[in-house]
């Protein structure tokens, strides 16, 4: 599948996390129907549940504000403020485990059989941020590549 226009990677930081902005560019594509069909079960689980796990956000309300019209860096203000406040460090050690899920942790398995049923086996596919990037036709980032 082709990259998704106003889709960001993964990679992407917001502040100093990885993936949230592109939880948020998720949500706002699926409002405004954009968002192709294949995403659609995957919003608000899966890495959207981790996420708002680590912030401390319900996914239905993060959704509500993310669709308000506020900026990034304003809603993820308010993630801090309402949900549980973390410090840098909090999240820099959150977005290396985000990068890495996948890697040899209780993931692995998983990530695999994926991996096979999408039929990208042998493509040097070691993390679920891999696995996007190959599948949205994006360069892997990854340091394991």
């Amino acid at each position: 599948m082709p990259a998704v226009p106003g889709l960001r990677s993964p990679h992407d930081t917001l502040g100093s996390l990885v993936y949230v902005g592109r939880m948020f560019d998720k949500i706002r594509l699926h409002d405004r129907g954009e968002l192709p069909e294949d995403f659609h079960a995957a919003l608000g689980v899966g890495l959207d549940k981790r996420a708002g796990a680590f912030l401390g956000i319900d996914y239905a309300e993060l959704k509500s504000k993310v669709l308000s019209g506020a900026s990034d860096e304003a809603i993820l203000a308010w993630c801090f403020g309402t949900g549980i406040s973390r410090n840098e460090h909090d999240c820099t050690v959150w977005s290396a485990f985000l990068q890495k899920l996948g890697w040899h942790d209780d993931r692995s398995e998983f990530l695999q059989d994926r991996v096979t049923k999408s039929g990208l086996a042998n493509r040097g596919i070691h993390t679920f941020f891999d696995l996007i990037e190959i599948d949205e036709d994006r360069p892997i980032r990854s340091f394991y590549a």
